[in-house]
């Protein structure tokens, strides 16, 4: 039997203590103000939201398709202006956070990847030549 990425990195007290510390840096991080900025004064719902997506996505229990439906990521983010600025933040915080929480491994390198690939995938707003 196949154990699932959630299973692999200890399920449920992980997922949450990766979630509350990429808020933390968040919160923290001067490089990360320009997603900061995009979030509202509390980060509780979206704490919890993100917890419940990584839950699913990682292969634990479905928490947020069964709570919101289909995540329909960039159709949910487009209310927000998503480009590089609030890309690299949010990266910046997701990789340390996944560092200090998540043993590297094989199966860590592949999902960090994916969840790269993800974060570039959200942008909505066009690059401004300089």
């Amino acid at each position: 039997m196949n154990q699932t990425p959630y299973d692999a990195f200890g399920g449920e007290a992980t997922v949450r203590a990766l979630v509350a510390r990429f808020y933390a840096l968040m919160d923290r991080l001067p490089e990360a103000k320009a997603c900061r900025d995009v979030h509202p004064p509390s980060l509780a719902r979206a704490e919890e939201k993100l917890f419940e997506y990584l839950t699913g996505w990682l292969g634990g229990p479905p928490l947020y398709t069964d709570k919101y439906g289909h995540p329909r990521l960039r159709m949910r983010h487009f209310v927000a202006p998503i480009g590089a600025a609030e890309i690299e933040g949010w990266l910046l915080c997701f990789r340390q956070a996944w560092a200090e929480t998540i043993p590297q491994s094989a199966l860590s390198d592949t999902i960090l990847e994916k969840v790269e690939a993800l974060g570039w995938h959200m942008a909505n707003q066009p690059e401004q030549a300089s």
